[in-house]
């Protein structure tokens, strides 16, 4: 389970620079150039090792280390593939199945506790939620 530090310690390890940008909109992107070298960019406002920014962090990450990225000058290419794949390896990362399990054997049940618990936001754990039982990160047909 990846925290805040390792989470900057792996983009390192793999050449991804995390740059600081002014992005209030949705927080974070990421962007692979032709040369398959990859880049965050993260707002400010989610860089204080918070829930947010651990979030933001591994999802991004999923799109570099997944290749996760979308074409939007392509009619064919679905942007909504490339989220999930990256929401997915990002659950994995942050939310190990065998902890959840874990956290559930031990009475932690709520999702408020079980996103307090793995430092994510309660609409990420949702997300986590679905991938483990039902195969999807579609928290909107569940919740």
């Amino acid at each position: 389970m990846f925290q805040v530090p390792a989470l900057y310690d792996l983009a390192q390890q793999q050449n991804i620079e995390v740059l600081r940008y002014p992005m209030q909109e949705n927080g974070s992107m990421s962007i692979m150039l032709d040369d398959g070298s990859c880049y965050i960019g993260i707002d400010r406002s989610v860089q204080d090792g918070s829930v947010q920014e651990r979030v933001h962090m591994g999802h991004e990450l999923g799109h570099c280390l997944t290749g996760s990225f979308y074409n939007r000058h392509s009619p064919f290419d679905i942007r909504q593939r490339h989220e999930n794949r990256a929401d997915k390896w990002a659950i994995c990362q942050l939310i190990p199945l065998e902890d959840l399990d874990e956290a559930i054997a031990e009475g932690c049940c709520e999702l408020w506790e079980l996103a307090e618990r793995f430092g994510v936001t309660e609409q990420f754990m949702k997300k986590a939620v679905c991938y483990y039982v039902h195969g999807n990160v579609a928290e909107e047909l569940y919740f």
